[in-house]
């Protein structure tokens, strides 16, 4: 609580604050609005100055922007360094740029983050942070492969021309004449971001949060190298809490030996280590048998560092041959308590709410509609509007604004059970499951159906080149066909 209230006290609203600092040096209190430090200017190497701004803007959290400039030769920069923690997870997102508009676009982009053109296979890696729009990036690009090109075409002409076939393809994305194209923006320390809008389609706008690597880890200095690296013992102790999927502690003792056959409603515990911090923390497990569907295994990581906090479900068994596609009508509240499971390869959409989560965005839950629906709504007003806040920031135009209200405002009415809306979860590996209230018999709001994987789900699960029979031949015969090589060579 206090950390969040020095959080609003530091970092206040960037319209605000840019409105006061162009009509005074100093707010009502007297503190400095933007705090100006000289510097050593690294391409004179006069006496510049350098302004910083802390502030916080929508699609993204805390930031201090810096603005150096030297009257002596007149050199310019600006950058921008992400103030808040590292996030848990890492972020992911991919943007298709359609039209004009969609180069006006914010795009806060951290030290830590790299940005990639698609479609030229273009990548600036991690280094200065920018705070910039679409078009802005990408004429920064063409602006600095631009540098030395005089020089290149006389030593190198065929580097030249190479060179300026990508300047004229991102000054044509730049201008609109070049469209479509995808962008991306992956940053391990989850600080970066690319504005959405309440149209995007899965196919146009998709972020994926995933975990952090070791590598990256290390990158981020969250390496531990002060204390041991060994992973704790395998044992509870008498302050264990249960994850909120059980609220209440199991009557049966926990068992640590988890080499030994596994069995129902029984929590085990192994060591593991902590994706947020890299620190060793506890990972519970339990098998549960949904009636009438199958076992799954439910999973939850608590870190006493960090805090870091996570609640998955993991399906087993085959392969299907086919996807399975459940339509669920949700007519009343009772129908919001529902149970659902909802694989990691699960999509899901609400035509009427104008929702659509693709696989891998929320992993595996296992939770009710209603708190399915619940997560989905803070996940996204968390990324939409300032931290800490109900309401967007003054850089957010009024249709936007009023936009994300409404899609927020049906969002809630549907989980409080005041409108009838459709629940659709697709899923290529038949993994995920809505309850049925009349099961074994027929439930007539919901509708179960089988469909054929597209090539694209077949290729996301890496099953076009996966063989499970006959492959004992195959490799016999690429081994007999080695040696008759070997020996013709031999032989000649």
């Amino acid at each position: 609580m206090a950390q969040n209230s020095l959080a609003q006290d530091l970092f206040e609203d960037m319209g605000r604050k840019v409105a006061e600092a162009s009509a005074q040096e100093d707010d009502v209190d007297g503190s400095k609005i933007v705090d100006v430090i000289e510097s050593l200017c690294m391409n004179c190497h006069e006496d510049g100055t350098t302004r910083l701004l802390l502030t916080r803007i929508p699609y993204f959290r805390e930031i201090v922007i810096m603005s150096f400039e030297c009257p002596h030769c007149h050199f310019k920069n600006t950058e921008v360094q992400p103030a808040g923690e590292i996030q848990q997870r890492g972020a992911k997102i991919t943007l298709r740029i359609d039209n004009a508009d969609d180069l006006s676009r914010q795009i806060v982009k951290s030290d830590t983050a790299s940005f990639r053109v698609e479609d030229i296979d273009l990548e600036i890696p991690p280094g200065r942070g920018q705070l910039s729009n679409v078009e802005g990036i990408l004429s920064m690009v063409a602006q600095d492969l631009e540098q030395k090109q005089d020089e290149r075409k006389e030593v190198m002409p065929e580097i030249y021309e190479k060179i300026q076939g990508v300047i004229a393809s991102i000054r044509d994305m730049a201008s609109g004449t070049k469209v479509p194209f995808k962008i991306t923006v992956d940053d391990p320390a989850g600080n970066s971001s690319i504005e959405p809008s309440p149209e995007d389609t899965a196919a146009k706008y998709f972020r994926h949060e995933y975990p952090r690597s070791p590598e990256q880890n290390a990158a981020l200095g969250l390496g531990d190298t002060s204390t041991s690296t060994e992973a704790p013992a395998t044992e509870i102790r008498p302050e264990y809490k249960a994850n909120q999927m059980y609220p209440h502690m199991p009557e049966q003792p926990m068992v640590n030996n988890v080499d030994e056959e596994i069995f129902e409603n029984q929590v085990y515990a192994f060591p593991a280590t902590c994706p947020g911090c890299t620190k060793p923390c506890t990972t519970n497990m339990k098998m549960v048998n949904i009636p009438h569907f199958k076992q799954v295994v439910l999973m939850s990581t608590v870190c006493d560092h960090c805090g870091y906090r996570t609640n998955e479900v993991k399906t087993g068994g085959e392969v299907p041959e086919k996807g399975r596609r459940i339509t669920i009508s949700v007519e009343n509240k009772e129908d919001l308590s529902r149970d659902i499971l909802k694989s990691e390869s699960c999509a899901m959409q609400s035509p009427e709410l104008h929702l659509s989560v693709e696989p891998g965005t929320l992993g595996g839950r296992f939770t009710t509609i209603e708190g399915i629906l619940t997560q989905v709504r803070d996940d996204l007003r968390s990324s939409i509007y300032n931290v800490g806040t109900s309401e967007g920031g003054d850089s957010m135009d009024t249709t936007t604004k009023q936009k994300w209200d409404s899609f927020f405002g049906q969002l809630n009415a549907a989980i409080e059970g005041e409108i009838k809306f459709t629940l659709v979860l697709s899923d290529p590996l038949a993994s995920s499951y809505v309850q049925s209230f009349t099961a074994p018999e027929p439930d007539a709001q919901l509708k179960v159906e089988e469909y054929e994987r597209t090539e694209e789900e077949e290729e996301d699960l890496g099953l076009r080149d996966m063989k499970t029979e006959g492959y004992e031949e195959e490799q016999s015969a690429a081994t007999n066909g080695a040696v008759a090589n070997g020996e013709t060579k031999d032989a000649a």
